[in-house]
């Protein structure tokens, strides 16, 4: 049922959340402008930025489910049901992510973003490409718009959303106001994409249904795959101190370093060399901000809570930021008034949560996932999950594959959960004894 159709929202950002928000928006009888700063993606002249897949879970197939777009777009995805994780000779070892039939989907950023506007078009939603936003009056909700040819305009609306990123323009104006908390900090890795190509007949060099891992403590390699038969690669790498970006600083010193630290990697990428050298190096930030909403002025997705990309639930907490405005506003029967401060003292603390979640799985995934101890661990709270499957679910399960779990309580769950198998791995022998363990007794203690 259309409702609401004299209320004109801008919002800023065409990228995933910005485009799916509109979606949502439109459906309920808004009219939408989209504004963006870059060109339109789907021009034959247009210049990509980030190409890096995505891991599609749960929390962003509900929201796609319910505007429609789910099992368009699953079609294009790549099940991963678990990570296969290789050593400094090469050798695999595995580790499903859940329990049977429970996985999450490798997505081209870009060709979901496409489908996303497709969509938006499709219902009337109005896209205005190459257009920067060079100021946000949060008093007047007014924004001042420089188009391609630098001629400036102002434009009012009745709401304006912030969907521009990590780097939100809208945010800007939120940083010069009065008691806003601002929080902004990089981790010392970079990251630089490379590529597997697809093998003969468009084949898989690796296994398909896996994320690859290459974990070397201080650092990792990490490999996506892509309907196509290739893999997209990620080197997570310090940029300063032995090794990093700036110590491997000739060909020479690429090739030694890259061919002895992933030499099964090194053997499927004929372009290794080229790509290291002419792809860009590209930072790693989180953002923690608040209020999120001033006036008829809201951040949402990365403009509010950017976060690193270890816990693969960027897009997907942008996801559930539209699925959770969305289901406000029929509970507050699209009264903006009430429903704004209500979207944003229930979606903080989720931000704060998966913010953390996220830097803590860099460090299982570099340094972690090789290390028996840590095996023994998982496969303790396997059984766990097995014997108890409503009582102890691991937190991976808990943010990944169950949407109904908020991440700020799947964090507090996981704190508990930590605690009480760091006493499980203390005890003596417990790498002969783990079997024997009175499993109905640790669940207990949560």
């Amino acid at each position: 049922m259309l409702r609401n159709t004299s209320k004109h929202i801008a919002i800023a950002g065409a990228g995933l959340v910005g485009s799916l928000l509109s979606i949502y928006l439109k459906k309920r009888g808004y009219s939408v402008s989209v504004f963006e700063r870059r060109g339109d993606m789907r021009s034959s002249d247009y210049v990509g930025g980030r190409s890096i897949n995505l891991a599609l879970s749960n929390r962003g197939i509900r929201a796609l489910e319910e505007v429609g777009l789910a099992e368009e777009l699953k079609r294009i995805a790549i099940p991963m049901h678990g990570r296969m994780m290789h050593d400094m000779k090469g050798n695999l070892s595995y580790q499903a992510y859940g329990k049977e039939g429970q996985y999450i989907n490798s997505i081209s950023r870009s060709a979901l973003n496409i489908a996303l506007m497709n969509e938006a078009e499709t219902i009337g939603v109005q896209f205005y490409f190459e257009q920067k936003i060079e100021k946000t009056d949060l008093e007047k909700t007014t924004l001042t718009i420089e188009d391609k040819h630098k001629k400036f305009t102002e434009k009012k609306f009745d709401l304006i959303i912030g969907a521009d990123g990590a780097f939100s323009a809208i945010r800007d104006a939120f940083r010069i106001s009065d008691r806003f908390d601002y929080q902004q900090f990089y981790i010392q890795h970079g990251y630089k994409e490379l590529s597997i190509p697809a093998g003969p007949g468009n084949t898989f060099q690796l296994e398909k249904n896996a994320l690859h891992i290459w974990p070397r403590e201080s650092f990792m390699l990490i490999a996506l795959p892509n309907p196509d038969g290739t893999f997209t690669l990620t080197l997570f790498f310090p940029f300063e101190g032995n090794p990093s970006f700036a110590s491997i600083d000739s060909t020479q010193a690429i090739k030694e370093f890259l061919e002895k630290t992933f030499p099964d990697a090194v053997a499927l990428m004929p372009e290794y060399l080229k790509e290291f050298e002419q792809n860009p190096t590209s930072s790693l930030v989180t953002v923690k901000c608040y209020p999120w909403v001033k006036n008829n002025t809201l951040l949402i997705g990365d403009a509010a809570h950017a976060i690193v990309p270890f816990y693969g639930q960027g897009m997907n907490a942008g996801f559930e930021d539209c699925r959770v405005l969305n289901n406000l506003l029929d509970e507050h029967k699209d009264n903006w008034e009430t429903l704004l401060p209500a979207f944003q003292q229930l979606r903080k603390p989720d931000g704060d949560a998966i913010a953390q979640l996220a830097l803590d799985n860099f460090i299982e995934m570099r340094d972690l996932v090789a290390d028996k101890e840590f095996l023994l661990r998982k496969k303790i709270e396997a059984k766990l999950y097995e014997l108890f499957p409503t009582q102890w679910i691991p937190q991976y399960s808990m943010v990944t594959f169950h949407e109904n779990i908020r991440y700020s309580e799947a964090y507090t769950k996981g704190q508990k959960q930590k605690k009480i198998m760091d006493e499980v791995m203390a005890q003596t022998n417990i790498e002969e004894t783990w079997e024997r363990l009175d499993f109905n007794e640790i669940v207990g203690r949560l």
